[in-house]
C-alpha cells in the first residue's frame, strides 16, 4: 500500500473529536455523586458509562484510568482523546511519540515500495 492509499483512507475531519465546550454547570454535590457513581461503572467494568460520566464530570483522574485501559487495548487513539480531556501532558507525549513511530514506518514501507517498482 503506498503513502497515497494511506492518506485516502484517513477521516476527512482527522482522527479524533475533541470538545472544549463547556456544558451546564454541576453543583459540587452532584459532580461528587456522579464521580462515585463513574467509579463503581468503572470497578465493574462498565467503562463506556463511566467514560461518559467522567467526561461530563471532567474527572481528571477516571479520564486517566480509563485511558490507560484503552491502551492497553489497543486504542491508542481513544486513550489519546482521553489523555487530551483530562489533561495528562505526559501521557499524551507518550501516545504522540508511538503514532509518530508507527507514521515513519508507514512512510518508510511507501518509499520502498516506490523504489520496489
Amino acid at each position: 500500500m503506498s503513502a497515497q492509499d494511506i492518506l485516502k483512507k484517513l477521516p476527512s475531519g482527522g482522527f479524533l473529536k475533541i470538545s472544549t465546550e463547556s456544558s451546564a454547570p454541576l453543583t459540587r454535590e452532584k459532580r461528587a455523586a456522579l464521580i462515585r457513581k463513574g467509579n463503581e461503572l468503572y470497578n465493574k467494568g462498565e467503562l463506556v458509562l463511566a467514560q461518559r460520566i467522567f467526561v461530563t464530570t471532567k474527572y481528571s483522574d477516571g479520564l486517566i484510568r480509563i485511558g490507560d485501559k484503552l491502551l492497553k487495548g489497543g486504542k491508542p487513539l481513544e486513550a489519546l482523546r482521553l489523555y487530551w480531556l483530562a489533561p495528562a501532558p505526559d501521557r499524551t507525549a507518550a501516545v504522540v511519540e508511538q503514532i509518530a513511530q508507527v507514521m515513519k514506518h508507514w512512510l518508510a514501507e511507501g518509499k520502498t515500495e516506490l523504489h520496489e517498482q
